[in-house]
C-alpha cells in the first residue's frame, strides 16, 4: 500500500545533489549486528518529513533509533539508474549501520495495470537491473513485486506471467548474490478475503487467496503488508489469530515490509487517535509473537501527504515531535 500511494522516486534526485554523493559513500558490503536470530529486525520505511537537507538528516538519525532496517520501495527501472533511490539508500543504510530493504515493483496496485509490458525487452531489462544490483551491493533483502496477489485479482494473466519470471530471476540473482534474500510481498488483508472496510467489499474468508503462496516456492521468506485499520474499525474487533494464522500457510521465516495504523480522527467510521495507533503497536507485537518473524517495518516515520488514512499513519507529527506510538514502537 505505502508504494501505492508514496512512490518518492523523483525527489530522491535531491538526495543525490543535496545530501549524498553516491561515490563518497562505501557500498562494503559489511552489515551491521544484528540481534539473535529470535529476535525479528524492526524498522522503517524511507519517509522524511521533507527532503531537504536536515529533514532528511533527521530521519536518518531517528532511523537508527528505530531498529536496524530501510525500506525503499519503487519502480524496478530504478535499480538500473545510477543515482537512483534504492542506490542512495543502500548506500546511505550502510553508512548509518543500518540495513536497507529494496523492493522493486513493476504494476499500479490500485488498478492492477503494468507500469510497462511484461514482454522480452522488458523482463530482460528486469532481470539484468536486478542482477547488476544485487552483484553491486550484495543486499541481504530484495523484494521482486509488491502485493501480487492485487495484481493476481485485477489481471491473472498478468500474474502468472509474472510468476514464472519470478522463478527466472531469482535463479539469476542467486547466481551473482547467493546471501541475499528474494522474496516477493502479499497484501495479508486480501490474502485473507478481507475486502470490506475501506477496500469497498465484503469481508469473505471463502474468498481467502493463500494458495498463492505455493506459486512462490523459491521465496526465502514470505513477506506481507498489513493495514488491519483499513477493515476493523477497533482494535478489539482484530482476531486473536489474526497474524499466527500465517503459520497455517508456511512454515518459512515471515516479514511485514509495510504495518501501518492511522491515528487520526478520520475517516468516518474508522476514526482513530494516537493512543489507539500505539495501541496497535502493541497488539500487533503480542499478535506475531508465535510467528517465525524475521522483520517487521513501519511504513511511515512522518505523516505523508497522501490520502486518508495513510496520511496520519506517521510514528512523528508534523512538527517532528514522536506520538505515542514510537515509543511503544522502540521498545
Amino acid at each position: 500500500m505505502r508504494s501505492k500511494y508514496f512512490f518518492l522516486l523523483v525527489t530522491l534526485m535531491l538526495i543525490v545533489s543535496g545530501c549524498a554523493n553516491e561515490s563518497q559513500v562505501s557500498k562494503s558490503t559489511t552489515e551491521p549486528s544484528t540481534a539473535s536470530s529470535s529476535t525479528p529486525l524492526k524498522g522503517v520505511s524511507l519517509s522524511p518529513k521533507s527532503f531537504q537537507a536536515d529533514d532528511f538528516t533527521d530521519f536518518w538519525e531517528k532511523a537508527t533509533q528505530s531498529g536496524k532496517l530501510v525500506s525503499w520501495a519503487g519502480d524496478w527501472n530504478e535499480l538500473s539508474n545510477s543515482k537512483s533511490g534504492p542506490k542512495v539508500v543502500s548506500s546511505l543504510a550502510i553508512k548509518y549501520g543500518l540495513i536497507p530493504v529494496v523492493e522493486a515493483q513493476f504494476f499500479t496496485q490500485s488498478n492492477g495495470k503494468l507500469l510497462r509490458p511484461l514482454d522480452d525487452a522488458t523482463k530482460l531489462t528486469y532481470k539484468n537491473s536486478a542482477v547488476a544490483f544485487a552483484e553491486e551491493y550484495k543486499p541481504k533483502y530484495l523484494g521482486l513485486g509488491i502485493e501480487v496477489n492485487v495484481l493476481y485479482e485485477k489481471s491473472p494473466a498478468d500474474f502468472e506471467e509474472f510468476v514464472q519470471f519470478y522463478n527466472e530471476v531469482y535463479d539469476a540473482i542467486k547466481a551473482s548474490s547467493p546471501n541475499t534474500k528474494v522474496f516477493t510481498v502479499f497484501q495479508l488483508e486480501k490474502m485473507k478475503g478481507l475486502n470490506g472496510g475501506l477496500f469497498g467489499g465484503v469481508n469473505n474468508p471463502a474468498e481467502a487467496e493463500w494458495e498463492l503462496l505455493d506459486k512462490f516456492p523459491k521465496s526465502d521468506i514470505i513477506a506481507f503488508t498489513s493495514y488491519p485499520g483499513l477493515i476493523y474499525k477497533e482494535l478489539s474487533e482484530i482476531p486473536t489469530d489474526y497474524y499466527s494464522e500465517i503459520k497455517s500457510h508456511t512454515s518459512k521465516s515471515v516479514a511485514f515490509t509495510e504495518i501501518g495504523w492511522h491515528s487520526a480522527d478520520s475517516p468516518t467510521g474508522l476514526e482513530s487517535s494516537e493512543a489507539e495507533q500505539a495501541e496497535f503497536v502493541k497488539v500487533f507485537f503480542d499478535c506475531t509473537k508465535s510467528l517465525n518473524l524475521e522483520m517487521m517495518i513501519w511504513s511511515f516515520m512522518y505523516n505523508p501527504n497522501t490520502i486518508e488514512p495513510f496520511n496520519s499513519m506517521g510514528l512523528h507529527r508534523d512538527d517532528g515531535t514522536a506520538k505515542p506510538a514510537w515509543d511503544e514502537w522502540v521498545k
